[in-house]
């Protein structure tokens, strides 16, 4: 059997930088709106520049390491919250929600790289640091906190869809600067230098 792949140490090294950028993004704290269960914060921004600047394989091991110390006790979520308890409160389906997300965002980034464009950069930052991560976390809302789903879809859409639309243009906008610095950032493909200038 062939012996396991390791990640560069550059890979590595960004990897630890994202986890670290996520911790970062919780500082500000985090407040609730209308007296909702789960609370508002940055972290979701972090979530999607993983994807959107790493690609998907680094992003998600980004978010899964950031996941992995919170897990472990460190309180690196907003509000300084971590811990297993973190998986029995009503915004646990949104921190499950994240790795899979940053995946999703990385996978669509990586379709268009080395050319990051605007328009399909926010589809992807939408579809994989939104939609994917609210599949999860509104179910899990709804059943942690006895409501239907259809009112945690209502509840979601109105408190945290506003803010997190704003948050994939910052991304996206974010992103698409360092990928115009460097074309192949977001892909595990190592382009040629000729490949890069050409486009192709």
């Amino acid at each position: 059997m062939p012996p396991a792949r390791r990640l560069p140490t550059r890979d590595l090294a960004l990897i630890a930088l994202f986890a670290a950028l996520i911790a970062v993004l919780g500082l500000p704290g985090s407040f609730s709106l209308f007296g909702n269960a789960v609370p508002i914060t940055a972290q979701s921004l972090g979530i999607m520049l993983c994807g959107a600047i790493l690609g998907a394989k680094r992003g998600l091991l980004a978010v899964l390491t950031f996941c992995a110390l919170v897990l472990a006790g460190l309180p690196l979520l907003a509000g300084g919250r971590g811990g297993l308890a973190v998986l029995a409160s009503a915004s646990a389906g949104y921190f499950v929600g994240f790795p899979l997300g940053a995946w999703v965002t990385g996978w669509l980034t990586e379709k268009m790289l080395p050319r990051y464009t605007v328009p399909v950069g926010l589809i992807a930052n939408i579809v994989g640091g939104i939609a994917v991560v609210y599949a999860v976390g509104i179910p899990v809302q709804a059943w942690r906190t006895d409501t239907s789903g259809v009112v945690a879809t209502l509840v979601a859409s109105a408190v945290f869809l506003p803010g997190d639309l704003i948050k994939a243009v910052v991304a996206t906008v974010i992103a698409k600067g360092v990928h115009a610095g460097y074309p192949t950032l977001g892909s595990d493909r190592r382009e040629s230098p000729s490949r890069i200038r050409s486009g192709r």
